[in-house]
């Protein structure tokens, strides 16, 4: 089991649901966040008077899988977050970290079954 963690651009969440669809993901949590990455914030024309770090809205997706849909769900989100061809400079960021065990309240189930 992994637990993907995407931060990407929020206009392009509705691509990475229907993308996500496509490959029968179908468990997703979304979480508005903001940041800072390589760019520090720094816009292209930053607004006057305030040329400090600027954090910039993202939205965080968060995915548990089972390991045989890990691949297919980090090329769905790659394909759908990325800016054109070739992507963008803010285009986001994913991880994927070990998920350790996941339980559903309602049942009690345990494990990949829980997911």
């Amino acid at each position: 089991m992994k637990l993907i963690i995407a931060i990407v651009q929020p206009s392009r969440l509705d691509a990475i649901k229907q993308a996500l669809v496509d490959v029968e993901v179908f468990r997703l949590t979304v979480v508005d966040c903001q940041g800072f990455g390589r760019q520090r914030g720094q816009l292209t024309a930053p607004p006057r008077g305030n040329p400090g770090i600027q954090l910039m809205r993202k939205v965080q997706l968060q995915i548990a899988v089972n390991d045989e849909f890990v691949e297919p769900t980090v090329q769905a989100i790659l394909s759908a977050a990325r800016s054109g061809e070739k992507g963008q400079i803010g285009d986001g960021k994913v991880f994927i970290l070990p998920m350790e065990e996941c339980i559903r309240i309602r049942t009690g189930e345990r494990g990949p079954d829980a997911i």
